[in-house]
């Protein structure tokens, strides 16, 4: 099963090695037929801190790494 991947904003790096990363989706309401927005909070593990509040990441999907990281910040983009 392949690990998912995700683009979002990081909101916060106060934490050490910790982000939190803003992501949004977007889909049609089934009734209406409007282009709904919904946002998650990720908590992702950033070992160097590199990421300030503010930069697109993509993040993927690991194994748990504390009660609330179950995330891994990526260094470049994924390939397809």
């Amino acid at each position: 099963m392949p690990k998912r991947v995700l683009q979002g904003v990081v909101v916060s790096d106060k934490q050490n090695k910790t982000v939190v990363v803003k992501v949004e989706r977007r889909y049609t309401h089934p009734l209406l037929k409007k282009t709904v927005r919904r946002t998650k909070n990720y908590h992702a593990h950033d070992e160097a801190g590199a990421f300030k509040v503010g930069d697109t990441v993509w993040i993927e999907e690991s194994k748990p790494i504390s009660k609330l990281k179950s995330w891994v910040v990526l260094d470049d983009a994924p390939k397809a």
